[in-house]
């Protein structure tokens, strides 16, 4: 009996361990950086009659730039904000979204615009997502009015998950009733 109990944890062990198919990497093998380093290279092309190298822009360049300008925009866009329990848009906050649409239209005009909803904590997850989702609306209509395009809008409310303070104080509430503009391209 003990044999056979022996024999059956040896074998358990055996199956539940296995050798892995996969072969082990060799750490000091330098190839994977190689070939990174040799995927950032610059292209260069010679013009005809004077030798002269121009540089062309890599993919990676411009894709990076490229997301610094839509970072760069996207702080230029200011976030408006909400009284509590409320999508209505005051006076203050329509200039903010006035100056939104004319970067919107302008520097801007060739990235889709999202808008994030937001909510402070008070309210069920249900209403305030509903709620974030009024107020992303509200910045729609308002930018429409201001003459972007509403093809190139989209909506998205995070109702009371993706808070910019968490203090349990009244300042900090409202600094979460907001619509946030984020450039996608």
């Amino acid at each position: 009996m003990k044999k056979v109990i022996i024999t059956s944890v040896a074998i358990a062990l055996l199956l539940l361990t296995g050798c892995s198919d996969k072969p082990t990497p060799n750490i000091s093998d330098t190839s994977d950086s190689s070939q990174a380093k040799e995927s950032f290279a610059v292209n260069t092309e010679t013009i005809s009659g004077d030798n002269t190298a121009v540089i062309d822009e890599n993919a990676n360049i411009n894709a990076d730039s490229n997301e610094m300008n839509m970072a760069s925009l996207e702080n230029k866009m200011q976030s408006v904000y909400f009284a509590f329990d409320k999508f209505t848009i005051n006076t203050e906050m329509q200039s903010k979204i006035a100056a939104g649409a004319k970067i919107a239209n302008s520097a801007a005009s060739e990235f889709m615009i999202k808008l994030e909803g937001n909510c402070d904590e008070w309210g069920s997850d249900e209403y305030n997502f509903a709620l974030g989702l009024k107020r992303a609306d509200a910045v729609k209509k308002a930018l429409i009015a201001e003459g972007v395009d509403a093809s190139r809008i989209t909506m998205v409310s995070y109702g009371e998950s993706n808070p910019t303070c968490s203090d349990k104080t009244q300042d900090c509430w409202s600094e979460n009733r907001r619509v946030d503009f984020k450039l996608l391209p």
